[in-house]
C-alpha cells in the first residue's frame, strides 16, 4: 500500500545545491575571520537553517554577527542557486511518477522561500512544486522551528490533511532524519555518496543511493 503523503527534502534530494551553498558559506565565513573550505562548511552546516547557524558562528568568532548577516547571506545563496542549481539525477522522473500515481507530496526544506523559488525555477521544477513547498521562512514566520525540529514536516502533513503516521519522508541529512522521526513519520535516507551510517543512526528505515530505488516505496 503506498503512503498517503510523501515529503521530500530539497537540497541533496531533489536539487544538487549543497556544494554551491557550502562554497558561499565558506567564502563568507573566511571573510569574517573563520578560515574555512567548502568541504568543511558542508560537514559543519549541511541541513542547517541559517538562523540555527548563527550561535555556532558567533561562538567561534567570539563576537556577534551584524544584524543583517542572515538576510545578506540568504541573498548570496539565492544568487548562487540562480546561477548553478542542478537536478539530482532522477528527481524530475521521480516527482512526475509520484504525481502520475496520484500520491500527494510536499517539499519541506530548511532553505528560504526565495532560495526554493530560485532552485526550482532554474531546474524547471517550479510547475510541479508550486503550492507544495514548506520552507524555514514559512515555519519561522508562524513561530515554529526549522529542522531538526519536526515543525516543517508536521506543517506539510497538516496542509495535506494526512496523519503523520501515514507520511513517508525522504531525507539526506542526519538533522532532517531526526526531525522526521520526531514528527512520527517513516523516514528513508538518501546517500548517493555512501554516507548511510549517520542517517541510520538517526532512525532512517533504509538508505538509498539512487532515487530510482525509492520507487519501491510507492507501491
Amino acid at each position: 500500500m503506498p503512503p498517503d503523503l510523501i515529503i521530500f527534502d530539497c537540497d541533496g534530494v531533489l536539487i544538487d545545491s549543497e556544494g554551491i551553498a557550502s562554497e558561499v558559506v565558506a567564502q563568507d565565513l573566511t571573510a569574517l575571520g573563520w578560515p574555512m573550505s567548502a568541504a568543511e562548511a558542508m560537514t559543519l552546516f549541511v541541513g542547517m537553517n541559517l538562523t540555527n547557524m548563527v550561535p555556532m558562528i558567533e561562538a567561534r568568532l567570539g563576537r556577534p554577527l551584524h544584524h543583517a548577516w542572515v538576510q545578506e547571506l540568504a541573498a548570496k545563496l539565492v544568487a548562487g542557486m540562480q546561477a548553478g542549481a542542478r537536478l539530482i539525477e532522477g528527481a524530475d522522473k521521480l516527482l512526475h511518477e509520484v504525481t502520475a500515481r496520484g500520491i500527494p507530496w510536499r517539499v519541506a526544506s530548511n532553505s528560504s522561500t526565495n532560495e526554493l523559488d530560485a532552485k526550482f525555477t532554474r531546474t524547471g521544477l517550479m510547475g510541479l512544486t508550486k503550492g507544495r513547498c514548506f520552507s524555514a521562512t514559512d515555519i519561522l514566520a508562524r513561530g515554529g522551528r526549522p529542522k531538526p525540529a519536526p515543525d516543517l514536516y508536521l506543517a506539510a502533513a497538516q496542509d495535506a490533511g494526512i496523519p503523520p503516521a501515514r507520511c513517508v519522508v525522504l531525507e539526506d541529512s542526519p538533522l532532517g532524519v531526526r526531525g522526521a522521526v520526531a514528527a512520527g513519520m517513516l523516514c528513508y535516507g538518501f546517500a548517493p555518496h555512501g554516507e548511510a551510517a549517520p542517517l541510520l543512526a538517526e532512525g532512517a528505515k533504509e538508505v538509498f543511493t539512487a532515487l530510482d530505488q525509492f520507487a519501491g516505496v510507492l507501491s
